[in-house]
């Protein structure tokens, strides 16, 4: 039986030789997202890079976006470090993680972005010492959608902050009936009662999927079928939907040899710091693998520059620490000085005891002499 999948985007999913010989993905997989960052390491001459991302260990949906650039970077000094979402954010163990490392690529929510990239905000490491990323495929919040602006006190560091943020989406087009798909779509989320749903005012790329799941599949059958093939025939209605082309909702869409749909990714950067503004400022085309720069593109903000270490302020923990240790040196040198004053008393006591010990000794010991003498004379005078 064909089956047609907007999802399945783990990496477990691209191995076809089994249980999943009869699967075609027709959303870009987690894998064709990390070509895009092995394709930057490679033209910017990145070396290490931090996985940064929020498990919650149900959906898991950061962690298998973030396994696939694992996978593909082992030319590299990757790290992961995960932080689960019901819990405080410890930016202390994230930057011990930071220190030496080029490139932060992150998955988390759009509030957990915020707050690392304020962290590194404040420990300057957003000069340009180290370069961030997001991975935004759903157009959602729950994925850092790039939003700074909360309405806060807070809002003028993170304008700046995320000045150094790259996000990494899907290309979107501008095609006429995306637009109007994308218009029904919102109206039929509106009919349905869904005004409670923060995302649906954007067409994702599972909706996208779907409809071009019903076309591939319509195009495939058709082509099965005049052939003299039986509809039946879900092995050979597969092989009709891999390796080829057509022209989806949102443009053309590439099929690879494996039944995985090859994806098309832009690279989102600020272009105006003071208005906090985005623009598209580079391209991925998964189809031939290349990667295109944009007029708004600034290399300055590619290139990584030395860092320069930041004193900062201990950590609460630090503290404790520091305050325990102060506190151990102070009372050693108080314990120090009253044992060389208490030495110091018994030692000059000892000697006055010594001193009048010998006096009371002298009458004895000149006696105990006088008798030496005498017996010594004594015995001369024998010989």
């Amino acid at each position: 039986i064909p089956v047609i999948s907007a999802g399945a985007l783990a990496v477990a999913f691209r191995n076809k030789r089994s249980e999943y010989s009869q699967l075609t993905r027709i959303a870009p997989s987690y894998m064709k997202m990390a070509e895009t960052f092995t394709v930057m390491f490679e033209h910017f001459a990145w070396k290490s890079a931090l996985l940064l991302m929020e498990d919650d260990m149900t959906e898991r949906d950061c962690y298998f976006t973030l396994e696939a650039i694992f996978h593909l970077m082992d030319d590299y000094a990757v790290k992961t470090h995960s932080f689960p979402p019901e819990e405080r954010l410890r930016t202390d163990e994230i930057f011990q993680e930071i220190h030496d490392t080029e490139v932060v690529i992150m998955c988390a929510g759009a509030d957990r972005i915020r707050e690392i990239m304020l962290a590194a905000h404040k420990r300057q490491l957003t000069n340009g010492s180290c370069m961030f990323f997001n991975v935004d495929l759903f157009n959602a919040s729950s994925y850092g959608n790039g939003s700074w602006r909360r309405g806060d006190e807070y809002d003028d560091d993170a304008r700046k902050a995320y000045a150094s943020l790259n996000t990494v989406t899907l290309l979107r087009t501008v095609k006429p009936e995306y637009e109007n798909f994308s218009i029904e779509m919102r109206k039929s989320t509106e009919r349905v009662g869904l005004y409670d749903c923060s995302d649906c005012g954007n067409v994702n790329m599972f909706i996208e999927g779907f409809h071009d799941a019903m076309l591939l599949y319509a195009i495939a059958l058709h082509e099965v079928m005049k052939n003299g093939h039986n509809k039946k025939n879900g092995t050979e209605i597969t092989s009709h939907m891999w390796n080829r082309t057509f022209e989806g909702i949102a443009g053309q869409v590439s099929m690879d040899l494996n039944g995985d749909r090859n994806g098309d990714f832009s690279l989102l950067s600020m272009t105006n710091v003071e208005a906090g503004s985005y623009e598209v400022v580079a391209n991925y085309f998964g189809v031939n693998k290349t990667f295109q720069l944009l007029s708004a593109f600034d290399i300055s903000r590619f290139t990584v520059k030395e860092r320069q270490e930041v004193k900062q302020e201990l950590p609460q923990k630090s503290c404790e620490l520091g305050v325990s240790a102060l506190t151990g040196v102070t009372v050693g040198a108080l314990l120090g000085a009253v044992m060389l004053v208490a030495f110091y008393f018994f030692r000059k006591n000892y000697r006055i005891t010594i001193q009048r010990r010998s006096r009371a000794d002298e009458p004895y010991c000149g006696k105990h002499h006088q008798l030496q003498e005498d017996a010594i004379k004594s015995n001369f005078s024998a010989a």
